[in-house]
C-alpha cells in the first residue's frame, strides 16, 4: 500500500489520530487512484463527434464493441434489446435523411440502431407457455428505453477505449415507421436510438454542463439554486458558442424550450402503438 511511510507516525500518535491520519490517507490513495483511471478519464473527457474519417472500422474491434453492450445489465435480465449494425452506404444515408438531415450518420461507417425487443420476450414467454403483456403498459417502453440507453452507453465507453469516435442519435424518431420499413423491424420492436462510430476527422470540443449542483441531490431533491443555475450556465454556453466560432448557438434555455414547448416526435406514440405497446 502507498504512504506505508507514514504509519509510525499514527501509531506515535495515539489510536485517536492513527484513525483520522488512515482516513486521510485512504482519502490521498482514492484520489490518487482516479488521476491514473483510464476509465473514469474517457467518461470525464466525453464529447460527441460529428467529423468521422470514411476509413471502415476493424471487425475485430466491433465485435469488441457489441460484446460490450450485450453483456451489459437489463432489467430483470429480459434481454429485450437487439442491436442492428449499419454498415450499406446507402442504408445509411437514408437513415441520414430520416433523422432530418444528419451527414455524419452517413459518413461514419458504422451505424448500430438500439431496437426495444419485445417480439423476442414474447417468444420466450410463449415457449414458457405464456402470453406477454408487459408490452401493452407503459412501463414496459419505459425498460425498453433505458436498456437501450445502457446499451448505447456501454458502445460509446467500448468504442472510445479503441480510440474511435462516436455520437448518439436520437434523430431516428423522427419518422419511427420510416426505420421500422427500411431495416424490417417485426411487430412489438421499437427503435430508441442510434449510435456513429468511426475513425475521427476532427476532433471536438467538450462542451460545458449545467452546475452539478443541479445535478446532483443528495439525500432529497434540492431546487434552491436552480433558477441561478440555469441563469449561470446560460452565460457560460453562450461564452462557449463564441469561442468555438458558432454565433448561432443559443443558451440551454432557450434551445430547450425550442424542443420541449411541442410534441417535438409526434410520431413516436401513434408509431408505437401500431408497433403493439401501448394498449389503452
Amino acid at each position: 500500500m502507498r504512504f506505508m511511510r507514514f504509519w509510525p507516525l499514527m501509531i506515535d500518535s495515539g489510536p485517536m489520530a492513527a484513525v483520522c491520519c488512515r482516513r486521510i490517507l485512504q482519502k490521498m490513495e482514492g484520489l490518487l487512484v482516479a488521476d491514473v483511471n483510464p476509465t473514469l478519464e474517457l467518461l470525464h473527457t466525453h464529447r460527441c463527434i460529428r467529423s468521422f474519417a470514411t476509413d471502415s472500422v476493424d471487425e475485430v474491434m466491433l465485435d469488441r464493441i457489441v460484446e460490450a453492450a450485450w453483456r451489459g445489465p437489463t432489467s430483470i435480465n429480459g434481454q429485450e434489446i437487439s442491436l442492428i449494425v449499419v454498415r450499406e452506404p446507402r442504408a445509411r444515408a437514408q437513415l441520414a435523411e430520416i433523422a432530418g438531415g444528419q451527414p455524419w450518420i452517413a459518413v461514419a461507417p458504422v451505424f448500430v440502431l438500439a431496437v426495444a425487443d419485445f417480439y423476442k420476450t414474447a417468444k420466450g414467454c410463449q415457449i414458457a407457455g405464456k402470453t406477454q403483456v408487459a408490452h401493452e403498459d407503459p412501463e414496459g417502453l419505459l425498460v425498453g428505453a433505458l436498456d437501450a440507453g445502457i446499451a448505447i452507453a456501454e458502445m460509446m465507453l467500448a468504442a472510445r477505449s479503441l480510440g474511435l469516435g462516436v455520437v448518439p442519435i436520437g434523430g431516428i424518431r423522427r419518422d419511427p415507421q420510416a426505420v421500422i420499413d427500411l431495416l424490417k423491424l417485426p411487430p412489438l420492436t421499437f427503435p430508441v436510438c442510434g449510435l456513429c462510430i468511426g475513425h475521427i476527422a476532427k476532433d471536438a470540443t467538450q462542451k460545458p454542463r449545467l452546475p452539478l449542483a443541479s445535478f446532483r441531490h443528495d439525500e432529497t431533491y434540492d431546487a434552491s439554486h436552480l433558477a441561478s443555475d440555469i441563469e449561470s450556465y446560460d452565460k457560460t454556453l453562450l461564452e462557449y458558442w463564441r469561442r468555438i466560432g458558432r454565433p448561432d448557438g443559443l443558451p440551454w434555455s432557450a434551445n430547450t424550450a425550442a424542443k420541449y414547448q411541442s410534441r417535438y416526435y409526434p410520431d413516436v406514440k401513434p408509431v408505437a402503438q401500431k408497433q403493439g405497446f401501448l394498449k389503452d
